[in-house]
């Protein structure tokens, strides 16, 4: 019988990485299978750590994406944006799914980790604050959250000050000849979505003939899937945290569950989805 390392030479397959980058190399793998540090004797809190570090991972590919559909959105490229923004949507799915994992942690686990939490919270995520600016829901008091990490808070401060993703789209709309409020299109960007008539209008136009608007109408139904995935994102994430320790106050401060399911009523793209009543 072949020995694995005759077998896998018979193949063509390289062995002497001595001289030459490896599949750790390139990954990175010796730092990031490093960087996992519980602070329990807890067994379980590997799975916590684990959990929140590859949601941290997938939320720097979507922002990637997110900045770059937008980009070309700026630049009425829509096909590479439509891409991007399924891809989007997609990774949302992973996250969803990944709160299957976690949901695992019975309380009483949880409860053995709590206390070397400290006030370490997903609240304080510089990425997901991103991900939220990027789509349209601002608010500029958060920043004071990651007032100690000067490079964090200009981050969001740039993502704070310029349009949103959905922002862009309607400035798109503008320029392809629909008619939208001189006050919408020269909003503060620095303030959350709100809805305007005239923004409905138009997608209500692009909706009563998508033959016409083909272009606006896929970016249309692609903003609505991604809306709809981060709805079930945020869903999953409140039945997780009540299932894991019910009403408690959040290791962050904030009200836990009660702040959640507050995050569930927050519309990221409102036009989009009040049409659907006046087709």
């Amino acid at each position: 019988m072949e020995s694995e390392n005759t077998s896998a030479s018979s193949h063509g397959a390289r062995m002497d990485f001595s001289q030459a980058m490896s599949y750790g190399d390139y990954l990175a793998l010796d730092q990031v299978l490093s960087a996992q540090h519980p602070r329990s004797p807890d067994h379980n809190e590997m799975l916590f750590i684990v959990q929140h570090q590859t949601s941290e991972l997938w939320l720097k590919l979507m922002l990637h994406e997110l900045h770059a559909a937008r980009r070309q959105m700026h630049l009425d490229d829509l096909p590479p944006a439509f891409k991007m923004l399924a891809r989007v949507a997609r990774i949302m799915d992973q996250l969803v799914h990944a709160w299957d994992v976690l949901a695992t942690m019975t309380p009483t686990e949880y409860s053995a980790i709590r206390p070397y939490l400290g006030q370490s919270s997903g609240f304080q995520s510089c990425q997901y604050r991103e991900l939220e600016f990027v789509l349209g829901n601002k608010n500029a008091a958060l920043l004071a959250v990651h007032a100690a990490a000067p490079e964090h808070h200009a981050r969001l401060d740039a993502a704070l000050h310029q349009p949103s993703l959905y922002d862009e789209a309607i400035l798109l709309m503008a320029r392809q000849g629909f008619a939208i409020d001189a006050a919408r299109l020269n909003a503060d960007w620095t303030q959350a979505t709100t809805a305007n008539e005239s923004v409905k209008a138009a997608w209500l136009a692009v909706y009563q003939d998508p033959a016409r608007h083909w272009a606006l109408y896929e970016l249309a139904e692609k903003l609505v899937d991604l809306e709809t995935a981060f709805r079930y994102w945020r869903f999953r994430h409140v039945t997780t945290v009540e299932r894991i320790i019910g009403f408690k106050t959040g290791t962050g401060g904030t009200a836990g569950v009660s702040y959640l399911r507050k995050m569930l009523d927050v519309v990221l793209f409102p036009e989009l989805f009040a049409l659907r009543t006046a087709l």
